[in-house]
């Protein structure tokens, strides 16, 4: 589990609600054998703002407060930590209830102009999708080919839930090849805001970091790593159009379907050092 210790220049109050990632279940294999394993958790976490509902997210709960903080912070609800009293998670009621210190300005407005994007562990995007691309500009780096290798290899560790259970994706925040958190989930949104919540709360800043993920690169994973700073975005899946299109505008270096020694630079090849180029002998691209 990710710490929850806030930065000493904040206090907000975060409850300590996480759960298994994992529940037993028991299924039948291809022989008609009876046969007991694991199956991911999948539970219903409705958000109270102020004591306003305001989304309901589906999670396998582990790290609930970061999760809602990430959120919090990736739909522009709150832009300042002081902002925030207290994240209090009740399982009992599959509830999480917010307190600010200040309110939202505009709630109602960005309530009304909600986004619903598609794919696993469907996300919401409330207010204009586009509305902060436009000052977004991230800081130019070089990526040594090695240290995607490196990274890839070391990322092989990970993915537990996976390994042990399906049906989930993993993101992780690295510097360099050194992995700083990883976190799984039933969506590649929730992991996405589990890491932006942990970066917001321990003072992270992104503009040297990598952010990898299991998940495709859609216009909502680029927007939200972009607006943590980050400025490698690296999956081993494949990306969409506006995905690409959104790292070209604001200079996110887009790798993906990266799985072992293979990899496809769809942003930013310039700024990759080709210093471990594959042998001939190996199969080509």
């Amino acid at each position: 589990m990710l710490s929850q210790r806030p930065a000493a220049r904040t206090h907000p109050q975060l409850s300590n609600a996480g759960l298994k990632a994992t529940v037993a279940a028991i299924a039948v294999d291809e022989c008609g054998q009876s046969c007991a394993g694991f199956i991911a958790a999948e539970r219903p976490l409705t958000v109270y703002l102020d004591k306003r509902e305001v989304v309901t997210l589906m999670t396998m709960g582990c790290e609930p407060e970061l999760l809602v903080l990430g959120w919090l912070r990736n739909q522009n609800l709150l832009t300042e930590l002081a902002q925030l009293q207290a994240i209090q998670v009740d399982w009992d009621t599959d509830a999480v209830a917010i307190t600010t210190t200040t309110g939202v300005d505009g709630l109602d407005e960005k309530l009304a102009r909600k986004t619903v994007t598609t794919g696993c562990g469907q996300g919401t995007v409330f207010g204009n999708l586009m509305a902060n691309v436009e000052r977004l500009r991230l800081p130019r780096v070089e990526l040594p080919q090695s240290v995607i290798y490196a990274l890839l290899k070391r990322l092989s560790a990970h993915n537990e839930v996976y390994k042990q259970a399906g049906g989930v994706h993993g993101c992780a925040l690295c510097a360099g090849d050194d992995i700083l958190a990883f976190v799984e989930d039933v969506g590649r949104h929730n992991a996405v805001d589990a890491l932006a919540g942990y970066m917001w709360l321990h003072d992270i800043d992104g503009g040297d970091k990598i952010f990898y993920t299991t998940g495709r690169l859609t216009s909502e994973m680029v927007i939200k790593v972009a607006q943590m700073g980050i400025p490698v975005l690296v999956s081993r899946s494949g990306i969409t159009q506006m995905g690409l299109a959104i790292a070209q505008q604001v200079g996110v270096i887009l790798i993906a379907r990266a799985k072992g020694r293979h990899f496809r630079v769809y942003h930013g090849a310039e700024q990759i050092e080709f210093d471990a180029v594959p042998g001939l002998s190996e199969p080509k691209c």
